[in-house]
């Protein structure tokens, strides 16, 4: 139960991120971050490198959102590792993913301008990941505390 309830968080926190930005990059294109872009430039880049025919743009941005969806769930799952302090880690996992995506492009030769063009886009980064992490968090909660009732009633 421990893996399914980290996994389950982590899947929750991932697809609230992966919502979040798909909704403010329709209603507010002009300062949305733009993740999408930055992990199809990602991949662009690495495709390059390995010399491998890339797919169209559509399959491309597909693949990016399967990839963020999983890495992300990974990443977030991690806020069940020990008994104690899962807000907490939800909460730093989150911000330390939204504070890399602000400052870490620009190091990794990728367009900075996806994740912080703006003032706003850089403060919609980081409150996107801390939401993530923080709903990972407590489904991670809401799920170990299930499997405490069910022990204590049997």
């Amino acid at each position: 139960m421990k893996v399914l309830a980290a996994l389950a968080g982590g899947l929750a926190g991932a697809v609230v991120l992966t919502g979040i930005h798909q909704v403010v990059k329709k209603k507010r294109g002009h300062i949305a971050p733009r993740m999408d872009l930055l992990g199809m430039e990602t991949l662009i880049k690495l495709g390059r490198k390995a010399k491998i025919n890339l797919p169209d743009e559509d399959t491309l941005y597909q693949i990016t959102l399967a990839g963020d969806l999983l890495s992300n769930t990974v990443y977030y799952s991690t806020a069940a590792i020990g008994p104690k302090q899962t807000w907490l880690k939800g909460a730093l996992l989150g911000l330390g993913a939204g504070v890399g995506a602000v400052y870490l492009p620009k190091p990794m030769g990728l367009n900075p301008d996806h994740s912080n063009r703006t003032e706003q886009t850089k403060v919609l980064s980081v409150v996107y990941y801390l939401v993530g992490g923080l709903v990972a968090a407590g489904v991670i909660k809401l799920l170990k505390a299930e499997k405490v009732k069910e022990v204590s009633s049997v």
